[in-house]
């Protein structure tokens, strides 16, 4: 089992070594291929999940609300994206978009490590309060936005977490289908697919299979205001 995985964790980042260790122990790590259903909408809550290597969407099944994009591990921040443990049911279904690898942390060994260590409790509330506040964002923009705005925006957040500097620009391989994508942005997926154009006939992006390689960060930016 990888020890990185817990100590570039913001969740467990205050942790002493003997602590990391602990949660280690407590720790069971599973292989998923593309596809694979890691859990679904009314499932338990009994489980919280940190993102070791590969690709997971987080979304509704159905329905026409946007989908929260995948999360990706990466040194750092990302290695600690976890979906959260609660005493409802779920209310999403994870998928796994490219191989992956995940470490699980059951709810009784998650409380017992917050009873032990009332530091991780403060590191927990931080990082709900982030996902609260994107949430919030997310909402603005759909009120306030226009779709061109909102493609924008999303193609520089998918940037920021999958983006790959190349001598052309910035790669992006999000791994996204074209309905995914719309259903991230909060549109329907013709009017997205045209901004998206819009933005490749002025030279900001050039498109590419479940990919966009951004050629002028700025102009996109600007256009996300």
């Amino acid at each position: 089992m990888d020890e990185n995985i817990v100590r570039s964790s913001p969740l467990f980042a205050a942790l002493d070594e003997d602590g990391k260790q602990a949660v280690l122990a407590s720790m069971k790590q599973e292989d998923y291929h593309r596809s694979a259903i890691i859990f679904r909408e009314g499932d338990p809550g009994d489980r919280l999940f940190i993102i070791g290597s590969g690709k997971v969407k987080v979304g509704h099944a159905s329905g026409d609300g946007p989908r929260e994009p995948p999360g990706r591990a990466r040194p750092g921040r990302d290695a600690g994206r976890a979906v959260t443990v609660r005493s409802a049911p779920r209310n999403a279904t994870a998928t796994v978009v490219a191989e992956s690898t995940l470490y699980s942390l059951t709810q009784q060994d998650l409380y017992r490590v917050l009873a032990q260590r009332p530091e991780v409790a403060r590191h927990l509330l931080a990082s709900l309060a982030r996902r609260l506040r994107k949430t919030n964002e997310s909402l603005a923009d759909l009120v306030f936005a226009d779709v061109p705005g909102r493609v924008a925006k999303n193609v520089l957040d998918l940037a920021q977490r999958f983006g790959r500097q190349t001598d052309d620009g910035v790669m992006v391989a999000h791994g996204l289908t074209q309905e995914e994508l719309a259903q991230l942005v909060g549109a329907s997926r013709e009017t997205v697919n045209k901004a998206l154009a819009d933005f490749a006939s002025r030279g900001w992006i050039r498109l590419e299979a479940r990919a966009v390689l951004i050629s002028d960060v700025e102009r996109l930016r600007r256009r996300a205001r």
